[in-house]
Protein backbone atom coordinates (compact mmCIF):
# COMPACT_ATOMS: atom_id res chain seq x y z
CA UNK A 1 0.00 0.00 0.00
CA UNK A 2 1.51 3.42 -0.84
CA UNK A 3 0.04 6.09 1.25
CA UNK A 4 -0.36 9.79 1.50
CA UNK A 5 0.22 11.82 4.88
CA UNK A 6 -1.25 15.22 4.73
CA UNK A 7 0.41 16.41 7.76
CA UNK A 8 0.49 18.81 10.80
CA UNK A 9 -3.29 20.99 10.31
CA UNK A 10 -5.87 20.93 11.29
CA UNK A 11 -8.89 18.60 10.06
CA UNK A 12 -12.70 19.62 9.65
CA UNK A 13 -15.07 16.52 10.69
CA UNK A 14 -18.29 15.04 9.76
CA UNK A 15 -19.68 17.06 12.09
CA UNK A 16 -18.02 20.23 11.73
CA UNK A 17 -15.54 19.55 14.81
CA UNK A 18 -12.38 20.93 14.22
CA UNK A 19 -9.75 19.56 15.15
CA UNK A 20 -5.22 19.01 15.10
CA UNK A 21 -4.96 15.81 13.05
CA UNK A 22 -2.93 14.62 10.44
CA UNK A 23 -5.10 12.42 7.57
CA UNK A 24 -3.74 8.83 6.35
CA UNK A 25 -4.80 8.03 2.71
CA UNK A 26 -4.41 4.02 0.67
CA UNK A 27 -3.04 5.92 -2.49
CA UNK A 28 -4.02 3.00 -4.32
CA UNK A 29 -7.55 2.52 -3.00
CA UNK A 30 -7.85 6.32 -3.01
CA UNK A 31 -9.49 6.27 0.11
CA UNK A 32 -8.98 7.62 4.17
CA UNK A 33 -7.10 5.44 6.44
CA UNK A 34 -7.17 7.35 9.45
CA UNK A 35 -7.47 10.48 10.83
CA UNK A 36 -5.25 10.77 14.35
CA UNK A 37 -2.13 12.26 15.71
CA UNK A 38 1.23 11.46 14.69
CA UNK A 39 0.77 9.62 11.59
CA UNK A 40 3.01 8.93 8.37
CA UNK A 41 3.05 8.01 4.79
CA UNK A 42 4.99 6.98 1.80
CA UNK A 43 4.46 10.84 0.79
CA UNK A 44 3.76 13.80 2.96
CA UNK A 45 1.82 16.79 1.89
CA UNK A 46 2.62 19.56 4.24
CA UNK A 47 -0.94 20.98 5.86
CA UNK A 48 0.57 23.96 8.58
CA UNK A 49 -1.18 26.72 9.31
CA UNK A 50 -4.13 25.01 7.09
CA UNK A 51 -7.17 23.45 7.30
CA UNK A 52 -8.01 19.52 5.52
CA UNK A 53 -11.75 19.59 4.36
CA UNK A 54 -13.58 17.89 1.94
CA UNK A 55 -13.02 18.49 -1.25
CA UNK A 56 -15.99 20.56 -3.27
CA UNK A 57 -18.81 19.07 -4.85
CA UNK A 58 -19.72 21.40 -7.93
CA UNK A 59 -23.32 19.41 -8.52
CA UNK A 60 -24.07 21.19 -11.28
CA UNK A 61 -22.16 22.72 -14.08
CA UNK A 62 -21.47 22.71 -18.13
CA UNK A 63 -18.21 22.74 -18.41
CA UNK A 64 -16.83 23.52 -21.27
CA UNK A 65 -19.09 26.81 -21.49
CA UNK A 66 -15.47 28.14 -19.70
CA UNK A 67 -14.85 28.99 -23.75
CA UNK A 68 -18.22 31.51 -23.21
CA UNK A 69 -17.38 32.83 -20.27
CA UNK A 70 -18.55 36.51 -21.03
CA UNK A 71 -19.51 36.74 -24.29
CA UNK A 72 -23.27 37.03 -23.66
CA UNK A 73 -23.95 39.06 -20.14
CA UNK A 74 -26.70 40.94 -18.72
CA UNK A 75 -29.70 38.89 -20.60
CA UNK A 76 -33.11 37.00 -19.21
CA UNK A 77 -32.17 33.14 -19.26
CA UNK A 78 -34.44 33.00 -22.47
CA UNK A 79 -33.04 35.52 -24.60
CA UNK A 80 -29.44 34.77 -23.57
CA UNK A 81 -29.93 30.97 -24.05
CA UNK A 82 -31.75 31.71 -27.48
CA UNK A 83 -29.93 34.93 -29.09
CA UNK A 84 -26.58 34.25 -27.96
CA UNK A 85 -25.92 30.59 -26.13
CA UNK A 86 -27.52 28.11 -28.28
CA UNK A 87 -26.25 29.46 -31.91
CA UNK A 88 -22.70 29.38 -30.72
CA UNK A 89 -22.92 25.98 -29.37
CA UNK A 90 -24.37 24.68 -32.34
CA UNK A 91 -20.43 25.30 -33.80
CA UNK A 92 -19.24 23.38 -30.76
CA UNK A 93 -16.32 20.72 -31.36
CA UNK A 94 -14.88 17.87 -29.55
CA UNK A 95 -11.83 20.26 -29.67
CA UNK A 96 -13.79 22.81 -28.34
CA UNK A 97 -15.10 20.41 -25.66
CA UNK A 98 -11.53 19.16 -24.78
CA UNK A 99 -10.45 22.37 -24.50
CA UNK A 100 -13.07 24.11 -22.33
CA UNK A 101 -13.26 21.42 -19.97
CA UNK A 102 -9.76 21.29 -19.26
CA UNK A 103 -9.69 24.73 -18.46
CA UNK A 104 -12.96 24.29 -16.33
CA UNK A 105 -10.52 21.49 -14.71
CA UNK A 106 -7.72 23.92 -13.98
CA UNK A 107 -9.99 26.43 -12.31
CA UNK A 108 -12.08 24.01 -10.26
CA UNK A 109 -8.76 21.77 -9.15
CA UNK A 110 -7.06 25.21 -7.87
CA UNK A 111 -10.18 26.47 -6.29
CA UNK A 112 -10.85 22.83 -4.11
CA UNK A 113 -13.56 21.53 -6.04
CA UNK A 114 -12.78 17.74 -6.83
CA UNK A 115 -15.51 16.06 -8.10
CA UNK A 116 -18.35 17.28 -10.80
CA UNK A 117 -21.48 17.21 -12.64
CA UNK A 118 -21.50 17.85 -15.88
CA UNK A 119 -24.73 17.88 -18.89
CA UNK A 120 -23.31 18.67 -21.86
CA UNK A 121 -21.98 17.75 -25.33
CA UNK A 122 -18.98 15.75 -26.95
CA UNK A 123 -19.24 13.97 -23.96
CA UNK A 124 -16.22 11.57 -24.87
CA UNK A 125 -13.89 14.83 -25.02
CA UNK A 126 -15.52 15.56 -21.48
CA UNK A 127 -13.98 11.89 -20.16
CA UNK A 128 -11.11 12.53 -21.52
CA UNK A 129 -10.19 16.17 -19.69
CA UNK A 130 -11.42 14.08 -16.79
CA UNK A 131 -9.63 11.52 -16.80
CA UNK A 132 -5.80 13.33 -17.65
CA UNK A 133 -6.83 15.90 -14.78
CA UNK A 134 -8.05 13.01 -11.95
CA UNK A 135 -11.13 14.59 -11.02
CA UNK A 136 -13.95 13.41 -10.39
CA UNK A 137 -17.38 13.73 -11.98
CA UNK A 138 -20.93 12.34 -13.27
CA UNK A 139 -21.29 13.59 -16.83
CA UNK A 140 -24.15 13.06 -19.60
CA UNK A 141 -24.80 13.99 -22.96
CA UNK A 142 -27.25 17.05 -22.81
CA UNK A 143 -31.06 16.43 -24.43
CA UNK A 144 -32.81 19.85 -26.08
CA UNK A 145 -35.58 18.61 -28.93
CA UNK A 146 -36.73 21.90 -29.52
CA UNK A 147 -37.02 22.71 -33.04
CA UNK A 148 -36.22 18.97 -33.68
CA UNK A 149 -38.80 16.65 -36.01
CA UNK A 150 -39.63 13.55 -34.09
CA UNK A 151 -36.52 10.92 -35.35
CA UNK A 152 -34.13 13.89 -34.04
CA UNK A 153 -35.61 14.05 -30.97
CA UNK A 154 -35.60 10.07 -30.25
CA UNK A 155 -32.01 9.71 -31.64
CA UNK A 156 -30.70 13.10 -29.65
CA UNK A 157 -32.05 11.16 -26.40
CA UNK A 158 -31.04 8.12 -27.75
CA UNK A 159 -27.48 9.47 -27.78
CA UNK A 160 -27.50 10.39 -24.28
CA UNK A 161 -28.34 7.17 -22.90
CA UNK A 162 -26.20 5.17 -25.29
CA UNK A 163 -23.16 7.81 -24.32
CA UNK A 164 -24.49 6.96 -20.29
CA UNK A 165 -24.26 3.24 -20.92
CA UNK A 166 -20.22 3.97 -22.47
CA UNK A 167 -18.77 5.51 -19.82
CA UNK A 168 -20.19 4.32 -16.55
CA UNK A 169 -17.03 3.91 -14.42
CA UNK A 170 -14.35 5.25 -17.27
CA UNK A 171 -10.92 6.89 -15.74
CA UNK A 172 -10.51 4.15 -12.97
CA UNK A 173 -14.09 4.37 -11.59
CA UNK A 174 -13.65 8.24 -11.24
CA UNK A 175 -16.40 8.45 -13.99
CA UNK A 176 -19.83 8.09 -13.38
CA UNK A 177 -22.72 9.02 -16.16
CA UNK A 178 -26.66 10.02 -15.84
CA UNK A 179 -29.69 10.42 -18.29
CA UNK A 180 -29.49 14.55 -18.99
CA UNK A 181 -32.64 15.62 -20.68
CA UNK A 182 -32.32 19.95 -20.95
CA UNK A 183 -35.81 20.11 -19.19
CA UNK A 184 -39.26 19.86 -18.77
CA UNK A 185 -39.55 22.59 -21.18
CA UNK A 186 -37.28 21.75 -23.64
CA UNK A 187 -37.53 18.16 -24.34
CA UNK A 188 -40.88 16.50 -25.68
CA UNK A 189 -42.98 15.07 -23.33
CA UNK A 190 -43.17 11.56 -25.21
CA UNK A 191 -39.54 11.48 -25.78
CA UNK A 192 -38.64 12.31 -22.05
CA UNK A 193 -41.48 9.80 -20.56
CA UNK A 194 -39.67 6.83 -22.79
CA UNK A 195 -36.22 7.12 -22.57
CA UNK A 196 -36.66 8.49 -19.07
CA UNK A 197 -38.03 4.48 -18.98
CA UNK A 198 -34.77 3.43 -21.12
CA UNK A 199 -32.29 5.32 -18.70
CA UNK A 200 -33.94 3.00 -15.82
CA UNK A 201 -32.99 -0.06 -17.68
CA UNK A 202 -29.61 0.91 -17.99
CA UNK A 203 -29.48 1.79 -14.60
CA UNK A 204 -28.27 5.07 -14.45
CA UNK A 205 -30.05 8.09 -12.88
CA UNK A 206 -31.53 11.42 -14.47
CA UNK A 207 -30.51 14.76 -14.18
CA UNK A 208 -32.44 17.38 -15.65
CA UNK A 209 -33.32 21.48 -15.61
CA UNK A 210 -36.32 22.48 -13.16
CA UNK A 211 -38.50 25.06 -12.29
CA UNK A 212 -35.64 27.56 -13.08
CA UNK A 213 -38.00 30.43 -14.13
CA UNK A 214 -41.46 31.77 -14.09
CA UNK A 215 -41.55 31.09 -17.80
CA UNK A 216 -40.56 27.34 -17.35
CA UNK A 217 -43.48 26.73 -14.93
CA UNK A 218 -46.35 28.65 -15.97
CA UNK A 219 -46.92 27.01 -19.39
CA UNK A 220 -46.96 23.76 -17.31
CA UNK A 221 -49.00 24.66 -14.88
CA UNK A 222 -51.74 26.63 -17.56
CA UNK A 223 -51.64 23.15 -19.99
CA UNK A 224 -51.92 20.79 -17.43
CA UNK A 225 -53.02 22.30 -14.13
CA UNK A 226 -50.25 21.19 -12.37
CA UNK A 227 -47.07 21.58 -10.51
CA UNK A 228 -43.61 20.83 -12.86
CA UNK A 229 -42.03 18.36 -10.45
CA UNK A 230 -45.71 16.53 -9.69
CA UNK A 231 -45.42 16.65 -14.30
CA UNK A 232 -41.94 15.46 -13.75
CA UNK A 233 -43.11 12.65 -11.13
CA UNK A 234 -45.30 11.19 -13.70
CA UNK A 235 -43.16 11.10 -16.54
CA UNK A 236 -41.58 9.13 -14.69
CA UNK A 237 -38.64 11.39 -13.04
CA UNK A 238 -38.05 11.97 -9.02
CA UNK A 239 -36.16 8.24 -8.48
CA UNK A 240 -34.04 8.11 -5.49
CA UNK A 241 -30.63 8.86 -7.36
CA UNK A 242 -32.12 11.55 -9.66
CA UNK A 243 -31.20 15.02 -9.06
CA UNK A 244 -32.38 18.42 -10.69
CA UNK A 245 -30.88 21.92 -10.97
CA UNK A 246 -32.39 24.97 -9.74
CA UNK A 247 -35.70 25.09 -8.00
CA UNK A 248 -36.13 28.43 -7.56
CA UNK A 249 -40.06 28.49 -8.17
CA UNK A 250 -40.84 25.35 -5.60
CA UNK A 251 -43.36 25.06 -3.39
CA UNK A 252 -43.81 23.63 -0.32
CA UNK A 253 -45.91 20.35 -2.51
CA UNK A 254 -42.82 19.93 -4.24
CA UNK A 255 -40.77 20.09 -1.68
CA UNK A 256 -42.68 17.36 0.04
CA UNK A 257 -42.20 15.32 -3.22
CA UNK A 258 -38.75 15.90 -3.52
CA UNK A 259 -38.52 14.95 0.13
CA UNK A 260 -41.03 11.63 -0.31
CA UNK A 261 -39.30 10.44 -3.61
CA UNK A 262 -35.32 11.39 -2.72
CA UNK A 263 -34.41 13.18 -5.20
CA UNK A 264 -31.72 15.92 -4.86
CA UNK A 265 -32.31 19.70 -6.02
CA UNK A 266 -28.53 21.52 -6.87
CA UNK A 267 -29.01 25.04 -5.77
CA UNK A 268 -27.25 27.67 -8.57
CA UNK A 269 -27.71 30.91 -6.74
CA UNK A 270 -25.09 32.75 -9.04
CA UNK A 271 -26.58 31.79 -12.00
CA UNK A 272 -29.79 32.35 -10.71
CA UNK A 273 -29.02 35.87 -9.45
CA UNK A 274 -27.03 37.04 -12.59
CA UNK A 275 -29.90 35.78 -14.50
CA UNK A 276 -32.61 37.03 -12.16
CA UNK A 277 -34.30 34.21 -12.30
CA UNK A 278 -35.27 34.34 -8.81
CA UNK A 279 -34.36 33.18 -5.01
CA UNK A 280 -34.44 29.29 -4.38
CA UNK A 281 -36.19 28.63 -1.07
CA UNK A 282 -33.42 26.66 0.14
CA UNK A 283 -33.98 26.91 3.49
CA UNK A 284 -37.64 25.71 3.41
CA UNK A 285 -36.49 22.77 0.97
CA UNK A 286 -33.75 21.68 3.75
CA UNK A 287 -36.71 21.92 6.54
CA UNK A 288 -39.27 19.73 4.56
CA UNK A 289 -35.86 17.25 4.09
CA UNK A 290 -34.61 17.84 1.12
CA UNK A 291 -30.88 17.02 -0.26
CA UNK A 292 -29.87 19.93 -1.23
CA UNK A 293 -26.05 20.64 -3.30
CA UNK A 294 -24.25 23.57 -4.82
CA UNK A 295 -23.41 24.06 -8.40
CA UNK A 296 -22.03 27.15 -9.95
CA UNK A 297 -24.09 26.62 -13.65
CA UNK A 298 -21.79 27.14 -16.43
CA UNK A 299 -18.82 29.76 -16.64
CA UNK A 300 -21.02 31.74 -18.92
CA UNK A 301 -23.94 32.59 -16.44
CA UNK A 302 -21.55 33.00 -13.50
CA UNK A 303 -18.75 33.68 -14.46
CA UNK A 304 -16.09 31.43 -12.36
CA UNK A 305 -16.34 27.91 -10.62
CA UNK A 306 -15.36 28.98 -7.63
CA UNK A 307 -18.14 27.04 -5.18
CA UNK A 308 -16.52 29.13 -2.21
CA UNK A 309 -18.11 31.90 -3.92
CA UNK A 310 -21.52 29.91 -4.39
CA UNK A 311 -21.44 29.00 -0.48
CA UNK A 312 -21.29 32.57 0.44
CA UNK A 313 -23.86 33.35 -2.28
CA UNK A 314 -26.11 30.34 -1.29
CA UNK A 315 -26.21 31.32 2.96
CA UNK A 316 -26.79 35.61 1.82
CA UNK A 317 -29.14 34.90 -1.04
CA UNK A 318 -30.91 32.07 1.37
CA UNK A 319 -31.51 34.89 3.92
CA UNK A 320 -33.12 37.07 1.46
CA UNK A 321 -35.36 34.17 0.22
CA UNK A 322 -36.76 33.44 3.98
CA UNK A 323 -36.54 36.89 5.15
CA UNK A 324 -34.47 35.36 8.12
CA UNK A 325 -30.59 36.19 9.20
CA UNK A 326 -30.64 33.11 10.41
CA UNK A 327 -31.44 30.45 7.60
CA UNK A 328 -29.11 29.21 5.67
CA UNK A 329 -26.42 29.59 8.21
CA UNK A 330 -22.58 28.77 7.49
CA UNK A 331 -22.46 24.72 8.47
CA UNK A 332 -25.88 24.36 6.00
CA UNK A 333 -23.64 26.11 3.11
CA UNK A 334 -20.71 23.91 4.19
CA UNK A 335 -22.77 20.94 3.90
CA UNK A 336 -23.82 21.72 0.83
CA UNK A 337 -20.89 22.11 -0.88
CA UNK A 338 -19.54 19.09 0.33
CA UNK A 339 -21.67 16.36 1.73
CA UNK A 340 -25.12 17.24 0.29
CA UNK A 341 -22.70 17.49 -3.16
CA UNK A 342 -21.46 14.22 -2.78
CA UNK A 343 -24.75 12.37 -1.87
CA UNK A 344 -26.82 13.92 -4.73
CA UNK A 345 -24.01 12.73 -7.37
CA UNK A 346 -24.19 9.22 -5.93
CA UNK A 347 -19.99 9.41 -4.77
CA UNK A 348 -18.81 8.32 -1.26
CA UNK A 349 -16.77 11.87 -0.44
CA UNK A 350 -17.80 15.35 0.61
CA UNK A 351 -16.60 13.82 4.62
CA UNK A 352 -13.19 13.30 6.13
CA UNK A 353 -13.17 10.11 7.72
CA UNK A 354 -11.91 6.88 7.75
CA UNK A 355 -12.89 4.72 4.36
CA UNK A 356 -14.22 7.68 2.91
CA UNK A 357 -13.06 8.39 -0.81
CA UNK A 358 -9.90 10.49 -0.53
CA UNK A 359 -10.99 13.93 -2.14
CA UNK A 360 -9.57 16.89 0.14
CA UNK A 361 -8.70 20.39 -0.06
CA UNK A 362 -6.45 22.13 1.96
CA UNK A 363 -6.91 25.38 3.01
CA UNK A 364 -4.07 28.17 4.00
CA UNK A 365 -5.09 29.77 6.68
CA UNK A 366 -2.42 32.02 6.77
CA UNK A 367 -3.82 35.07 5.30
CA UNK A 368 -5.76 38.39 6.67
CA UNK A 369 -9.28 37.67 5.39
CA UNK A 370 -9.07 34.49 7.73
CA UNK A 371 -7.70 36.59 10.65
CA UNK A 372 -8.41 35.49 13.65
CA UNK A 373 -10.20 32.68 13.91
CA UNK A 374 -12.59 32.21 15.49
CA UNK A 375 -15.18 29.77 13.75
CA UNK A 376 -13.29 28.25 10.84
CA UNK A 377 -17.04 26.89 9.82
CA UNK A 378 -17.64 30.35 9.63
CA UNK A 379 -14.33 31.22 6.88
CA UNK A 380 -15.28 29.29 4.91
CA UNK A 381 -18.55 29.80 3.85
CA UNK A 382 -18.13 33.63 4.23
CA UNK A 383 -14.77 34.40 3.81
CA UNK A 384 -12.57 32.08 2.17
CA UNK A 385 -11.94 31.82 -1.86
CA UNK A 386 -10.77 29.39 -3.79
CA UNK A 387 -7.50 31.35 -4.67
CA UNK A 388 -6.88 29.89 -0.70
CA UNK A 389 -7.03 26.48 -1.77
CA UNK A 390 -3.04 24.99 -1.29
CA UNK A 391 -3.43 21.42 -2.07
CA UNK A 392 -6.04 19.81 -3.92
CA UNK A 393 -6.33 15.74 -3.75
CA UNK A 394 -8.40 13.50 -5.33
CA UNK A 395 -8.79 9.97 -5.39
CA UNK A 396 -5.77 10.09 -3.18
CA UNK A 397 -3.83 11.51 -5.91
CA UNK A 398 -2.12 15.09 -5.35
CA UNK A 399 -3.88 16.76 -8.22
CA UNK A 400 -2.11 20.54 -6.72
CA UNK A 401 0.53 21.23 -4.35
CA UNK A 402 1.46 24.36 -3.13
CA UNK A 403 -0.74 25.78 -5.97
CA UNK A 404 1.45 24.15 -8.52
CA UNK A 405 -1.04 22.02 -10.39
CA UNK A 406 0.63 18.34 -11.24
CA UNK A 407 -1.58 16.74 -13.72
CA UNK A 408 -2.30 19.56 -16.11
CA UNK A 409 -0.22 22.46 -17.48
CA UNK A 410 -2.40 25.17 -16.31
CA UNK A 411 -0.14 28.06 -19.50
CA UNK A 412 -0.77 25.44 -21.89
CA UNK A 413 -4.27 24.97 -21.07
CA UNK A 414 -5.15 28.48 -21.06
CA UNK A 415 -3.48 29.20 -24.44
CA UNK A 416 -5.38 26.44 -26.04
CA UNK A 417 -8.19 27.14 -24.32
CA UNK A 418 -8.37 30.93 -25.64
CA UNK A 419 -7.39 29.60 -29.38
CA UNK A 420 -10.38 27.65 -29.32
CA UNK A 421 -12.88 30.50 -27.82
CA UNK A 422 -11.56 32.55 -30.74
CA UNK A 423 -11.89 29.78 -33.80
CA UNK A 424 -15.44 28.99 -32.30
CA UNK A 425 -17.16 32.47 -31.99
CA UNK A 426 -15.42 33.11 -35.23
CA UNK A 427 -17.05 29.72 -36.89
CA UNK A 428 -20.58 30.66 -35.02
Amino acid sequence: MSTLCVSGGRVLLPDHDVVRADVLVDQEEGTVVEVGEDLAGDVTLDADDCLVMPGLVNAHTHAAMTLLRGIADDKPLDAWLQEDIWPVEAALTSEDVRAGTELAAVEMIKSGTTAFADMYFEVDAVVDAVETAGLRARVGHGVVTVGKDDEAAREDAAESIRVAERFDGAADGRVSTAFMPHSLTTVDPDVLREYTEAARDAGVPVHFHANETTDEVDPIVDERGERPLAWARELGLLEPEDFLAHGVHTTSDEHALLAETGAGVVHCPASNMKLASGMAPVQAMRDAGVTVALGTDGAASNNDLDVFDEMRDAAMLGKLAADDASAVPAGAAVEMATQGGADVLGIDAGRVEPGANADLAVLDLDAAHLTPQHDLVSHLAYAATGSDVRHTVCDGQVLMRDRELTTLDAAAVRERASEQATELVERA
